[in-house]
């Protein structure tokens, strides 16, 4: 069902999704064009050809025609992987125009935040330790806390967080967004009953490189339950469902969902697109991700996690003048939710890493601590000894 309440939010399910065919007239004209091809017997191999080809170019022109009205976006890639003993990895990789910088910080239960949109901020305690990646270390943009509940934040276009001054709540960073679900939240389902009241408003300053901030976040947690949020003119809309697996950039991710149907009915042993474009990635991410083996040892579960997130990366170097926002993949994060281990990847170094949430101090009065990786240094294996104490960044503001 759609839940509409004052503020003018929207929470969808599997069950009945945002949008209607009025509303969005391309894209379901589309994919209805796609799915309606006409059935007929075919009575010969001869025919049969033809008519497979005939199918696979109108396929591929329709396709290749609503691609081309998508908007270009940042190419990070994030899903949740059911291990065959029902527990969960969530992995995502981080695909960027420049390297951002990031680190690894370890925030300890009991820090006093705000959200770093000056005195109008909202302000609170976090009620769980977690370890996250920074973003330019002005914002979270992924990172997991003692609970397993697991944030990850992807570039988003579309992102429209409406008039934060005008709308009488408290303020957050969007920089603070994920950070502000990890430190409240131990379940997916928690979090949305408590997002969908909008405790806050988000404010998205200019990034440091003058791009403009926009972003959506998706949540997962022990139980491999799902929501993505998104602010879409102003208003936010939550889809909250266990399915919700995939997450990519633009189009919006009710979009996202009209696309993969078509993909489905081709199915992926016949026809996958192929680009880099966030459409194509979701639809190859999801069908190699239903046809992946639920690997019960933790180990092979991990590998498997690791081949898919690998296959989806963008290889470093490429750049194409007439796609300036599409770029190499710069580092790739994989949170065993049930083992509470957060591995980082990064694209400039030969080694895997990782660090167990239980041998950090997230003690509350414990000191925040850092793991420089801004200088490329190479680890490898359990790295929880490495941090260092550090005063917290701040998050992105005007």
């Amino acid at each position: 069902m759609i839940k509409l309440n004052n503020s003018k939010h929207l929470t969808v399910n599997k069950q009945q999704r945002l949008g209607s065919h009025e509303e969005q007239p391309l894209l379901f004209s589309l994919v209805q064009l796609i799915l309606s091809s006409p059935k007929r017997e075919k009575n010969s191999k001869t025919e049969r050809s033809i008519l497979m080809n005939a199918y696979i170019f109108r396929t591929i022109l329709i396709v290749t025609l609503f691609v081309s009205l998508i908007p270009k976006a940042d190419a990070c890639t994030r899903f949740l992987y059911e291990t065959g003993t029902k527990t969960y990895i969530v992995c995502r990789s981080m695909d960027w125009a420049e390297d951002p910088g990031s680190d690894l910080w370890a925030f300890p239960r009991g820090m006093a935040r705000d959200g770093g949109a000056g005195p109008e901020s909202i302000k609170w305690n976090s009620k769980y330790g977690s370890i996250v990646t920074a973003f330019y270390n002005i914002g979270t943009c992924d990172g997991m806390n003692e609970a397993g509940l697991v944030a990850n934040a992807l570039y988003l276009a579309e992102a429209d967080y409406g008039n934060a001054d005008a709308s009488g709540r408290p303020l957050l960073s969007v920089g603070a967004w994920a950070q502000y679900a990890l430190d409240n939240y131990a379940t997916v389902a928690e979090a949305v009953d408590a997002l969908r009241k909008e405790p806050f408003a988000i404010v998205a300053p200019e990034l440091p490189n003058g791009r403009k901030t926009g972003a959506h976040l998706a949540l997962s947690d022990t139980s491999g339950d799902n929501a993505i949020f998104e602010y879409i003119d102003g208003q936010l809309v939550i889809h909250h469902d266990r399915s919700y697996t995939v997450m990519c950039n633009s189009p919006v991710f009710e979009d996202q969902l009209a696309i993969n149907t078509y993909w489905n009915e081709v199915g992926g042993v016949k026809f996958l697109p192929g680009t880099h474009r966030s459409s194509d990635r979701f639809a190859r991410m999801s069908w190699n991700l239903n046809a992946a083996p639920k690997e019960s040892d933790s180990r092979m579960a991990a590998a498997t996690a690791l081949s898919l997130i690998r296959t989806i990366s963008v290889p470093l170097g490429l750049a194409d003048p007439e796609k300036p926002n599409i770029a190499a993949t710069i580092w790739r994060t994989m949170a065993d939710t049930h083992a509470r281990r957060y591995y980082f990847e990064s694209s400039f170094n030969p080694a895997i890493f990782w660090v167990d949430i239980d041998k950090l101090n997230l003690a509350p009065g414990s000191k925040p601590s850092k793991l420089n990786l801004s200088s490329h240094p190479t680890y490898a294996g359990e790295v929880s000894d490495k941090f260092v104490p550090a005063e917290p960044f701040k998050f992105l503001a005007h």
